[in-house]
């Protein structure tokens, strides 16, 4: 039963992620058992270094070229780290999926030099993963999905499927990271009856507001305290319900290119015009987030799934108002989290690229062509033999 690690950062930048997995079975038939989840909080500088490398307007390329040696060496801290705390040694472990640190996505397609292209660049350098393992190392799993036409996001429904579709109810996984994504598990479905799509910002927007506000001190709005006690400014909130990402029709993807220091720069002018406090700013953002999420059922999957069973994971599942204003919205609904399927919700995007590593190295393809626009299902990922060389897997 082959031991792997997902390693995991996201558009929150809070830290990387890392799940010990055990898999076992093949295809549909994949059982996932976690033995261990941690989360590896980022050196001191390291988060500020992986914003100012995601702002166009300061990540310069010697700041990128080292930012990707520097956070190789982060996610292989992490991999060591989860290791040592299930007490299993390094050389147990099979393989290991990292997934990087996202410092910009850009699926739209763009000509240059004649050619038409889909951009992405996950930066966590898998040489350095591997170098300092000695674990095979997949990485850079979104580049073969857009080579082949799509989006390269989101990759987790072909996991959600294998986790969580049932025989008789339609079940919708939310992931609340920096960005929201549901993936779309219609009753008996079919891996080519999955659709998943980003809905917009998740935590982002409140986790910068609340950056910004605290001057550091306060990286989230913990349990969505800060949110509960402000006064939501509603003609802002539909507003900003204008963008324009908000109204496609999926596939889409999204993240900081959209909703990052730009659009929480314009919230923060139009609140403090309006006379609001900070808190008001929280309790905006927060409301704001929760309508783009409400309006995606609305939109994109109640029409066809009137009655849908919720599986809430990720970070924002947290956020007691979030959540609060979520539910309110979408009352037909049945509300659960990844826990109660055995997979933490903090843990679950983790164990999401242990498995597509797993994939890959049995040659499966793993992309959901109805989530990403892909024209064909593909192979995902690059490989960095470890110390003993590329090591198949054939379960």
């Amino acid at each position: 039963m082959p031991l792997v690690i997902g390693l995991m950062s996201g558009t929150s930048v809070d830290g990387v992620d890392a799940a010990l997995v055990h898999i076992k079975g093949r295809g549909s038939a994949i059982q996932v058992k976690v033995n261990a989840f941690n989360t590896h909080p980022f050196p001191p500088g390291m988060r500020e270094a992986i914003l100012q490398a995601s702002d166009p307007g300061s990540g310069t390329i010697d700041l990128i070229c080292r930012l990707n040696a520097a956070l190789g060496e982060a996610f292989a801290q992490a991999a060591i780290t989860v290791a040592e705390s299930a007490g299993v040694p390094l050389e147990a472990v099979d393989l290991i999926g990292s997934h990087g640190q996202t410092i910009r996505h850009l699926p739209e397609p763009f000509t240059l030099g004649g050619y038409s292209v889909r951009a992405t660049l996950q930066l966590a350098e898998p040489c350095v993963i591997a170098e300092r393992t000695g674990i095979t190392t997949v990485a850079d799993f979104r580049p073969r999905d857009m080579a082949a036409g799509g989006e390269g996001a989101p990759l987790a429904p072909y996991v959600h499927y294998l986790l969580f579709r049932d025989p008789h109810r339609t079940r919708v996984v939310h992931n609340i990271g920096g960005i929201s994504n549901v993936t779309v598990l219609p009753a008996g479905c079919a891996l080519r009856e999955v659709s998943a799509f980003d809905t917009g910002p998740g935590n982002m927007v409140i986790d910068a507001a609340v950056d910004r506000l605290t001057g550091g001190r306060e990286p989230f709005d913990r349990h969505g305290q800060r949110a509960r006690v402000g006064r939501v400014h509603q003609p802002l909130v539909e507003h900003f319900l204008t963008h324009p990402f908000l109204t496609r029709r999926p596939p889409k993807s999204t993240g900081r290119e959209a909703f990052g220091a730009p659009f929480l720069e314009d919230m923060r002018a139009r609140t403090s015009h309006a006379g609001l406090s900070g808190d008001d700013l929280i309790a905006t953002a927060t409301a704001f987030t929760a309508a783009t999420m409400i309006d995606a059922y609305q939109r994109f999957i109640l029409p066809q799934h009137p009655g849908v069973e919720i599986v809430l994971c990720g970070g924002g599942s947290h956020n007691h108002t979030l959540i609060g204003w979520l539910r309110a919205g979408v009352p037909q609904a049945v509300w659960r989290t990844s826990d109660e399927f055995g997979v933490d919700v903090d843990a679950l995007e983790a164990v999401v690229f242990a498995v597509l590593a797993y994939e890959t190295m049995c040659g499966r393809a793993a992309n959901v062509r109805a989530a990403t626009g892909a024209q064909r299902a593909v192979i995902l990922g690059k490989v960095v033999p470890g110390r003993e060389g590329w090591k198949r897997m054939s379960q």
